[in-house]
């Protein structure tokens, strides 16, 4: 009991280490990508201008600060799916110099870092690299610059990825703006993104019992999902960083002396059951209902899709994973940033002509159960449709490479199943 109470604390410690200010995900514009058609499935008009996504990937996601990959900087995580990527490229035909952008979403990594992971997968210098911040929605936010490029004609080949290095990242200081101070609706966006977690749990009496439960169910989806083996497709291994060498160690055997780890799974996963959740305190106020255990993870990871248009996978003979239908941003009330999704979604769902009822699978992500849970409840989204594998509770939450996440796991289960809208 005492070791788990001690592991209990050290995850609320991180929690709170990391869901601050400088990096809470107060992006109020939360993004939504509408994705439609399995592989071999027509979507819209079927034109050869579509924006089809005809590769996805993502690496292992590594426990920050404690596992595997706690050494290993943004450009290491983010080059094995840029190198699968490349690969893919290569076997259908596509020289690499044809990719007219890589658009990376990330919070902390450098743009230094993004170009050199691409210049070490083997992409030459003459395809450029953009970072992307959208905080949470880095990612999807990454993809939706690539689309919108393609449909305007700026390129027909684009990669769209995302990465975080939750472990090695420096956050640096942003104090609040005097003038916010007694402005209620503008003191909100300085908030700990734990506290606007509170604040949706308490507005809208979502209780700690439905939280715990569906952080349990989360852990036992991915647990299931994993077992069966239905990661294996969308993910790659990582090379972890060994890491620093002692001070005093030869310069000669600094690396030599290191072991190289390799991370093939996810290591967030665990079984675990709502007794032992309800055990956990609140991380965040003393009477709080947000805890380690209902909490999103702090993560290391990377992932990557390739978009081009219909025409263009079409010559080459890609396998086509989806097309692109619509993306939507909207704002919120700072002090409940989770709840973007309920603005943003029927946006999306509006400029694809669909309603929540046309679509097949959801992926949605679990920042907080407290917030995912109020945006299924007011969106109306079936719970055998969300987050069938899992979410960001059981498999981590690496800030900019989540919107990517989602958009991969959630093709790979759209060709399993041969659904048609996601």
């Amino acid at each position: 009991k005492k070791t788990m109470n001690k592991q209990a604390l050290q995850r609320a410690h991180l929690v709170l280490s990391h869901l601050s200010p400088p990096h809470s995900c107060q992006s109020t514009q939360q993004p939504v990508v509408c994705c439609g058609a399995t592989a071999g499935e027509m979507c819209g008009d079927g034109a050869e201008s579509d924006v089809v996504v005809v590769a996805a990937v993502r690496t292992s996601i590594g426990k920050a600060k404690r596992g595997v990959l706690k050494d290993t900087t943004a450009d290491d995580l983010l080059l094995p799916c840029l190198q699968n990527i490349y690969t893919k490229m290569q076997a259908h035909g596509v020289e690499a110099g044809e990719v007219g952008d890589i658009v990376v979403g990330s919070v902390a990594a450098t743009l230094y870092q993004l170009r050199a992971a691409a210049m070490l997968a083997g992409y030459p210098e003459s395809v450029a690299v953009k970072r992307v911040d959208r905080l949470c929605g880095s990612g999807l936010q990454a993809i939706a610059d690539v689309m919108y490029a393609i449909k305007g004609g700026a390129y027909e080949i684009g990669i769209a990825a995302g990465v975080e290095s939750m472990s090695t990242f420096q956050r640096p200081s942003h104090p609040s703006n005097p003038k916010a101070k007694g402005k209620a609706h503008v003191e909100g966006v300085y908030l700990p993104m734990g506290m606007t977690s509170e604040n949706v749990a308490t507005r809208f009496s979502v209780s700690r019992q439905r939280q715990d439960q569906f952080a349990k169910a989360s852990q036992d989806k991915a647990a299931d999902a994993a077992e069966a083996g239905r990661f294996l497709e969308e993910t790659v291994s990582v090379v972890a960083t060994p890491p620093p060498a002692p001070k005093d160690s030869a310069p000669s055997s600094a690396t030599a002396s290191q072991p190289h780890h390799v991370l093939a799974k996810d290591e967030g996963i665990r079984r675990t059951t709502v007794e032992a959740l309800s055990k956990l305190k609140p991380a965040f106020t003393p009477q709080g209902s947000s805890t380690a255990g209902n909490s999103s993870q702090i993560s290391d990871g990377a992932s990557a899709v390739l978009l081009m248009t219909r025409g263009t996978a079409q010559k080459y003979g890609w396998e086509i994973l989806a097309s692109v239908k619509s993306f939507a941003v909207a704002g919120v009330e700072p002090a409940v940033m989770g709840i973007g999704p309920v603005a943003a979604l029927p946006a999306a769902l509006k400029k694809a002509n669909l309603e929540v009822k046309d679509v097949d699978l959801f992926e949605l992500n679990e920042a907080f159960a407290s917030q995912a849970l109020y945006c299924m409840d007011r969106l109306g989204l079936p719970a055998d449709r969300v987050n069938v594998n899992g979410g960001a509770i059981a498999l981590g939450h690496p800030l900019g490479c989540t919107g990517v996440r989602l958009t991969t796991t959630l093709l790979h289960e759209m060709k399993r199943r041969s659904s048609k809208v996601g």
